[in-house]
């Protein structure tokens, strides 16, 4: 889409609700007016020329360009953008206006998700560029600066500064509906629109509510079975009570576990995930199975398999000789002084620098877990991740369960296991405030991760 600087026209078709923004400088009343040539006039007019509905709010230091689209604007941006959507055949296949009836809609209704008109926002914005032959002199704010052919008029208000942001904005209508629906629906407590969530917020978003809502219910058994052992009483039969209760615990996380991977693979299924799962895959596979047709990739393929599990091996060994030779000696040491130790004021002053000291081992044990991570053959993002949980998780466990084990299994003296669990609740409520988040090692660990 070209460049026309004396002005054009917008489409007149019912658009959406304005989804995305674009900061620009809030004019002064001193700046004087480049006139045709002002650049964020020129914005706007191509802005709507590109089919886009536009309305300019003035904020107090900035204005802000919203950005409404009518569907069939989405739909020559998503053709142009070859975009695949599902079929109702079930096949993927590049987005046609022509042929929109054949292509699956969403939950809701709408014909593209938020990430694919987010996208077509994108192109539609960063399309527009300067197709004239010749370079353009635009102005803003007394400012002037050389527009080059074929170059886009966004990014070069981005490098001069002009353009300060560009970032998605709430769906006032729908997020209206939704609040109603949903946040200040206090008559059905337990119901959630997760269709409406998942298109409006996306996947995790609305897993993680569905997740909630179904651990909710599910919590209603074990508090009624709860309350029903404390009012009643069993009589020669107490003993037998507490078993019982553990028993079905365990049982009952079992089910809930069980049921709740029924439901997301559901969940999934209907969202069509799988589908893009399986779509990727499909187009890794050719690849893949050309590389290993190759002896010499083959081989290539194995000994770097092979070095990364190595090396893996390694680093957790690394870990757990760590745990052992350090952290267990300074457990054992900590659960020993504190079962000799008589005064309670000992007792205290005990936990609190055993809390401390903890705190710094475990953040020093992240850090090395996340070096060590570095030198592994890891492939991607989400394996690099799952071996950091497993390292930080061995540290969290031992100094979260050896000295329980210890009071539990070696000494029996439940009565110390009980003050042990009340001193370091009130010792660590009590620290937190004074240092902060330094009780929170493994935040700080996975934030140098990302």
């Amino acid at each position: 889409m070209g460049i026309d600087v004396n002005g054009g026209g917008g489409g007149g078709e019912e658009a959406t609700g304005f989804e995305v923004a674009i900061v620009v400088p809030k004019k002064k009343d001193g700046d004087a007016d480049g006139g045709s040539r002002d650049c964020v006039e020129l914005l706007v007019r191509e802005l709507e020329r590109a089919g886009l509905v536009v309305d300019r709010v003035q904020g107090i230091s900035d204005e802000f360009i919203k950005l409404a689209a009518p569907m069939w604007t989405l739909g020559r941006a998503a053709a142009e953008l070859h975009l695949k959507k599902l079929t109702y055949v079930g096949v993927d296949l590049p987005f046609e206006w022509d042929q929109v009836t054949a292509f699956v809609r969403q939950p809701d209704g709408s014909l593209f998700s938020w990430c694919e008109r987010f996208t077509c926002f994108r192109h539609l914005i960063y399309e527009i560029v300067n197709e004239t032959k010749t370079e353009l002199t635009l102005y803003f704010a007394g400012k002037e600066f050389k527009f080059q052919p074929n170059e886009s008029l966004i990014k070069r208000m981005e490098s001069e500064g002009i353009v300060k942001q560009i970032f998605p904005m709430h769906d006032e209508i729908r997020r209206k509906q939704l609040l109603g629906s949903w946040a200040l629906n206090w008559l059905d407590l337990t119901w959630q629109p997760i269709d409406e969530i998942y298109s409006y917020f996306g996947t995790k978003i609305a897993t993680y509510f569905v997740f909630l809502g179904m651990y909710t219910r599910w919590l209603l058994f074990p508090a009624a079975f709860g309350i029903a052992l404390h009012m009643i009483d069993f009589g020669s039969l107490q003993l037998l009570v507490l078993p019982a209760f553990f028993i079905f615990i365990v049982s009952w996380a079992v089910f809930f576990s069980q049921f709740w991977k029924r439901k997301n693979a559901a969940l999934l299924a209907r969202w069509g995930i799988d589908n893009e799962i399986n779509s990727t895959q499909s187009h890794w596979e050719p690849d893949k199975k050309v590389e290993a047709d190759n002896p010499k990739e083959k081989r290539s393929l194995q000994r770097d398999e092979w070095l990364g599990l190595l090396l893996r091996i390694r680093n957790n060994a690394i870990i757990v000789v760590a745990i052992i030779c350090l952290q267990l000696p300074f457990e054992l040491a900590y659960a020993h002084l504190y079962e000799i130790a008589e005064s309670d004021v000992l007792k205290y002053a005990l936990t609190a620098v055993y809390l401390l000291a903890i705190q710094y081992y475990t953040k020093i044990g992240g850090k090395v877990s996340v070096i060590l991570i570095r030198f592994e053959n890891n492939q991607g993002e989400e394996s690099s991740a799952d071996s950091l949980v497993y390292k930080v998780f061995g540290l969290y466990f031992m100094q979260s369960y050896i000295g329980l084990f210890y009071h539990i299994y070696l000494h029996r003296n439940l009565t110390t296991l009980r003050q042990i669990l009340i001193q370091r609740l009130i010792v660590s409520q009590a620290c937190s405030g004074e240092f902060g988040g330094e009780l929170h090692p493994l935040s700080e660990v996975q934030l140098q991760k990302i």
